[in-house]
């Protein structure tokens, strides 16, 4: 499998409040994202809570797949941080640039 195309537009760092595993969306608090919750970014790195974790907020990113996703597709969160097809009264992440599986990493682009 030919590697994906990684484009971070802006990179920033948040304080970990908690472990964060990378490829996961990150809230504004410095946890992993909660079901259906707005991002602030997605977590480039395995980052130890108390830890400053870079977190890629604009452009083409990696996140890991909650489920089954479409290319298309607008996403959010679910409750570990992954990627899934967004639903009523949620907040959107991003869209998808590639389909994708539960565990697989998928492209989306946020910021536009």
């Amino acid at each position: 499998m030919a590697n994906k195309l990684y484009k971070p537009l802006l990179i920033d760092s948040v304080l970990a409040t908690a472990d964060l595993p990378k490829q996961r969306f990150i809230s504004f608090s410095g946890a992993v994202s909660g079901a259906g919750e707005k991002a602030y970014g997605i977590c480039d790195v395995e980052t130890e809570s108390g830890q400053y974790a870079p977190v890629a907020t604009t452009g083409i990113l990696l996140v890991e797949a909650g489920g089954t996703i479409t290319v298309g597709s607008e996403i959010t969160s679910d409750a570990n941080g992954k990627a899934i097809t967004l639903g009523d009264n949620q907040k959107s992440n991003g869209y998808a640039l590639d389909d994708g599986a539960e565990g697989d990493v998928i492209r989306i682009i946020r910021g536009i």
